[in-house]
């Protein structure tokens, strides 16, 4: 016996819900990620590490917020926490990892096609475990092709959203990349949920409420929705340890030259019309310094 499956129960409120966490915590973690790239060695890591999280949580959020409009009409639709957890877990490591290869090999073709594949393949496997946690009074089945499709959608679009943001780096790159994440994301769940068929049991009781257990959904989304906020706060406020941007990377070159008494190019310009006293207070002037540029954001 068939179920009556229905992935849209709310209407368009849980895809709408589900694809703007996701490109919030793609885009959190992206920029982590860009800003990686210019960190001193002992940063990077932790950068990293950080940037997979974020967009794993994202990634697993968006999955179980959109499985609130899931709903088989002839029985109700459970889950097993271990198992969502598993998929949690599995799923940043595998993000990590792909993360990791991107963020020490750099824009390299072939950094970014392992590093999109592995990040891709990691989004998948969440999509899948949270499914095989699914309890109701059948089985659920996949259409092998369909399933295909959705893992190379997610792979794809990964691999794009890396390559923006190591390409160019900037805010925009990086909200670019979450929003291309973000439909990584959504657009492999409803692909993948495409291919869902449910076979009842025939003890299975007709006009049975269907719908999710909200009480197992929401307390397992309150973890990964705060650990989203502090990340968007550390972003917010930690925009100068980047070093990013062309003008900060030059006036930090400058106000070490002078400290050394190695006149840079600018100095050496100014330094045959200057008094030593003069002088003394050029190379001070450089510490002072202003507020971030756009791109250190």
């Amino acid at each position: 016996m068939q179920g009556t499956v229905d992935g849209f129960s709310y209407g368009l409120v849980t895809p709408a819900a589900a694809f703007l966490v996701a490109c919030l915590g793609a885009a959190l973690g992206l920029r982590c990620t860009a800003r990686s790239l210019r960190q001193p060695h002992s940063w990077k890591p932790g950068r990293l590490a950080l940037g997979a999280a974020a967009i794993g949580c994202g990634a697993w959020s968006m999955h179980f917020i959109a499985m609130m409009g899931f709903v088989v009409s002839e029985t109700p639709v459970g889950y097993d926490r271990p198992t969502m957890l598993a998929g949690l877990g599995l799923g940043i490591v595998m993000i990590g990892t792909g993360i990791f290869i991107v963020g020490y090999r750099g824009t390299t073709p072939m950094a970014l096609v392992t590093g999109g594949t592995v990040t891709g393949l990691g989004i998948a496997t969440m999509h899948y475990l949270g499914m095989a946690g699914i309890r109701l009074r059948g089985q659920v089945e996949y259409d092998t092709v369909t399933v295909a499709l959705s893992v190379l959608i997610a792979v794809a679009a990964a691999t794009a959203a890396l390559w923006t943001v190591v390409s160019h780096r900037g805010l925009p790159s990086s909200l670019a990349g979450g929003l291309v994440m973000g439909v990584a994301s959504t657009g492999m769940h409803y692909t993948g949920m495409a291919a869902v068929d449910v076979r009842l049991d025939p003890a299975a009781a007709a006009g049975a409420d269907g719908r999710p257990d909200a009480a197992v959904l929401l307390p397992m989304l309150i973890g990964p929705a705060i650990f989203l906020l502090l990340v968007g706060v550390a972003v917010l406020f930690d925009p100068v340890r980047t070093g990013e941007g062309p003008g900060r990377d030059r006036s930090q070159v400058a106000v070490v030259g002078a400290r050394a008494g190695v006149p840079t190019q600018r100095t050496r310009t100014r330094l045959p019309h200057r008094s030593a006293g003069e002088g003394d207070r050029a190379a001070a002037r450089p510490e002072r310094r202003g507020s971030p540029d756009f791109h250190d954001w």
